[in-house]
């Protein structure tokens, strides 16, 4: 039994911090998106 809650809170881990890498990654894209948008509109 506490196998088992070992590798739910393993799995539980591991998905979030894949959201927390992709989230990362859009706010990362959004904020290039800024800067270039802010360079190439002048």
């Amino acid at each position: 039994m506490h196998d088992v809650h070992q590798q739910d809170l393993a799995l539980r881990r591991q998905r979030a911090r894949r959201t927390a890498l992709w989230v990362g990654a859009v706010a990362i894209l959004v904020y290039v998106g800024f800067i270039l948008s802010g360079v190439l509109g002048r």
